[in-house]
């Protein structure tokens, strides 16, 4: 692993954030975000949760099927475990703004920019006129079909939106970040081995939890129980396009080739993304009978 501890800190650049401690540097002339673990607040069994490397493994393999993700490093700094992820707004080129100040500006909305019900977060995105309402759904139901592939539980208003060019004016979706919550991270390794051995443990953690951070009728959603049933087009498309993007050849390479882990830990990672990919992305394209089956 890459040790960053001797990397320049960039004092007049701070992240948002709750999970983990976080620090700006400059790492091959470039600005990158290096976050440390945060505590695995709610398992008495391991102290620190695996978001570093959840972080790093979602998004490599999220880069390996082609959609548009921050850059990941995994690596240490002052002898702790970090993940360098790289700052997608290029040296001030690009402003961020998150979600939440987007449906914030939207003036008809009954709820506040960091409420996530599902309804009003579609018509933000239908309403606001910032980018090609077309372009940005599609976004949106990308990087929902990921977060449902990959189990993420905390993809909230705050850590997802859109970059403005300074000298342009325009504006287009920021890539796919902050995935610390995805694939199970606050596992201990004996709890991964319990759940191996146990295929009722596996399908809790597919159809029971974890659910999405959005919102239908002000309960979390359920990614198997949504998807089997949407008639939402836009999301049948991002269904299917995943379809055609995956590849187990690259997600097997992507773990294999992550340092610091173990082979219980690597074991734990491909059959829980495999489980997900047949029992919800696959089971949902072949049993939901709104769906088109022309594909």
């Amino acid at each position: 692993m890459i040790d960053f501890s001797n990397c320049d800190i960039d004092l007049s650049v701070n992240y948002n954030g709750a999970n983990g401690k976080k620090a700006c540097i400059i790492y091959n002339n470039e600005r990158y975000m290096i976050k440390t673990a945060g505590l695995a607040k709610d398992n008495p069994n391991i102290k620190y949760s695996n978001s570093c490397i959840s972080e790093y493994l979602s998004c490599n393999i999220i880069d390996e099927f082609g959609y548009e993700v921050q850059k990941t490093i995994l690596g240490e700094f002052n002898g702790k475990m970090v993940v360098a992820c790289k700052d997608f707004r290029e040296n001030g080129k690009y402003a961020f703004y998150d979600f939440a100040s987007l449906k914030n500006n939207i003036v008809f909305s009954s709820t506040n920019g960091t409420d996530a019900e599902l309804s009003e977060v579609l018509i933000t995105i239908e309403e606001q006129n910032l980018i090609e309402v077309g372009k940005f759904k599609t976004f949106f139901w990308d990087q929902f079909i990921i977060d449902a592939f990959l189990g993420n539980f905390d993809r909230h208003n705050g850590n997802w939106g859109y970059l403005y060019n300074n000298k342009t004016g325009l504006c287009r979706p920021a890539p796919i970040f902050d995935c610390g919550s995805c694939l199970y991270p606050q596992l201990a390794e004996e709890q991964m081995k319990y759940v191996l051995n146990d295929e009722n443990q596996i399908n809790e953690r597919i159809y029971v939890f974890p659910n999405s951070a959005l919102k239908i009728g002000g309960a979390k959603l359920n990614y198997y129980n949504y998807l089997k049933n949407t008639d939402n087009k836009d999301c049948h498309n991002a269904l299917k396009k995943f379809l055609e993007k995956y590849d187990k050849d690259k997600i097997l390479k992507v773990i294999s080739d992550t340092p610091q882990i173990s082979d219980i830990h690597k074991e734990f990672v491909y059959k829980m993304l495999d489980s997900r990919y047949k029992k919800i992305i696959i089971f949902s394209l072949e049993n939901n009978i709104n769906i088109n089956k022309s594909f």
